[in-house]
Formats: C-alpha cells, sequence, structure tokens
C-alpha cells in the first residue's frame, strides 16, 4: 500500500472570483463597451486581492479598478471601487451597492 499525503490546508495561494462575481462585473464591462465607453480591461490575481481593472484606452491607466479582499471581509467590506488617481469612491460587503456609481454612469451614457 501506499503513502497518504494530506493535502495542505491553510490560507489559499491567490484570491480569485467565482462564477457569480465575474458574471456580474463581465456584465457591466460589456454594457460599458457597447456604450462605446471602454476597450480594454485586465484581471490581477494576487495572494490578497482580485482586481479587475477597465480601460478606456489600452495605454492609460485603468478608470476604474473593482476589487475584492477578503481580508477586509469583517471590517469596512471586501468589496472596492477604486477611480483612476487611485481614490476608493464606494467600499461594501456586496458587489452590486459597489458597482452602483457606474451603472449610474452608464444609464446617463446611454440616455444623454
Amino acid at each position: 500500500m501506499g503513502t497518504v499525503t494530506p493535502l495542505p490546508l491553510g490560507r489559499p495561494t491567490q484570491v480569485g472570483y467565482d462564477r457569480v462575481e465575474l458574471n456580474r462585473i463581465l456584465d457591466l464591462y460589456g454594457r460599458m463597451v457597447a456604450a462605446g465607453h471602454w476597450r480594454d480591461y485586465a484581471i490581477q490575481l494576487d495572494a490578497d486581492a482580485a482586481i479587475f481593472a477597465a480601460f478606456r484606452r489600452a495605454a492609460e491607466r485603468p478608470e476604474y479598478r473593482i476589487e475584492k479582499r477578503p481580508a477586509l471581509r469583517n471590517r469596512q467590506g471586501m468589496w472596492a471601487l477604486v477611480n483612476e488617481s487611485g481614490a476608493v469612491l464606494k467600499r461594501g460587503h456586496d458587489l452590486g451597492p459597489v458597482l452602483a456609481p457606474i451603472e449610474r454612469r452608464l444609464m446617463k451614457l446611454v440616455s444623454g
């Protein structure tokens, strides 16, 4: 018989998005692309955060970053919306309210 090796338990090596979260973010991204506002995106998965960055043009800094930091789950919330200059626009425990400022802006882009 062989030796049973236990799986390593502990902290995951990187933070990621689950399917529902990523679908919500990509749905918003697709609508912003259709409105002609965003053209590119990037996803960065690190040990402490998962970051979705949306760009107007590929050569710029991202217009918005949607950050998921599970270490802040019990404090101000693990979700944050960060603008181009690095200021946190919205922080919360749920993704929906954090994306609300972009959703409102999308409504203005589409109707105006």
